[in-house]
């Protein structure tokens, strides 16, 4: 499916019905790697719309020249949110870069967005990452990407690799990626602290962000959960999915999605 925003026809997929949820994925991938991530967990509960779009120079949407930096193709996607989402206030998920644009919506349309995912972060802040070593080590599996990227080097993390992550690499647009990338910091981000329900998630093993900016929100988000998991790297949605599942539930619960759970033996 395509919706014209900007005048850039911006390529999704969509699952479910009801409040609607825009996850956005990393740089150099497509919807797939976050529809592959998120879909298993988001998708478990009624209620919710599920809507993966290719951001701007990957997949198949495309960036045109008019796309000079972050912020406007941030405005590509505020735009893409208010036609996919209607009047109704949705929610926003994202992963790596897409967590990047993600904090830039809930910026610019605080009163729009009832909860804000930020699963490894690229932030303006970005300190003491540590360097890229394996958890779990297998020098003789896969390629060099699938070991830049992963920490958690099993066949079943390279099958996700090749089913999820390697396709989309040709097709992102290297020419727009490096244009943006020169102006990749948002100004949307600064101002008043996000409200609503936050949750913030990394990596410990994360050698592309790391994970101590990411505590560094706590600061501007008063309602935000905070967790640093061992085990997992950049590729943190595939390498933990059960603990980032819980978590997810829990932020849904946050954001009124269902009720809490009643707590026995009180």
């Amino acid at each position: 499916m395509e919706r014209a925003a900007d005048d850039v026809p911006v390529h999704y997929v969509a699952h479910g019905e009801g409040r609607p949820v825009l996850v956005l994925h990393g740089a150099m991938v497509d919807h797939r790697e976050a529809e592959a991530c998120f879909e298993p967990a988001l998708g478990a509960r009624d209620g919710y719309r599920r809507i993966y779009p290719d951001l701007p120079g990957m997949g198949r949407t495309p960036a045109p020249a008019s796309l000079r930096g972050a912020d406007d193709v941030l405005d590509v996607l505020l735009g893409f949110a208010d036609e996919v989402a209607g009047p109704d206030a949705f929610l926003v998920v994202g992963h790596s870069a897409g967590a990047h644009y993600a904090q830039g919506i809930a910026a610019r349309r605080p009163d729009r967005v009832s909860g804000l995912a930020l699963v490894c972060p690229l932030l303006a802040g970005v300190r003491d990452v540590p360097d890229h070593r394996p958890v779990v080590a297998a020098d003789d599996l896969g390629d060099d990407g699938f070991r830049g990227y992963f920490v958690v080097r099993t066949p079943a993390m390279l099958d996700r690799y090749e089913r999820f992550v390697a396709p989309a690499i040709p097709l992102a647009d290297q020419a727009a990626m490096e244009r943006i990338g020169e102006r990749w910091e948002l100004g949307a981000t600064e101002g008043p602290a996000y409200q609503g329900p936050t949750l913030v998630v990394a990596g410990r093993q994360d050698s592309v962000v790391g994970y101590a900016a990411a505590a560094d929100l706590l600061d501007h988000y008063p309602r935000a959960t905070l967790s640093v998991l061992d085990g997992a790297g950049h590729a943190l949605p595939h390498e933990q999915p059960g603990i980032l599942a819980a978590l997810l539930d829990d932020w849904l619960a946050r954001t009124g999605g269902r009720a809490w759970p009643p707590v026995h033996g009180r």
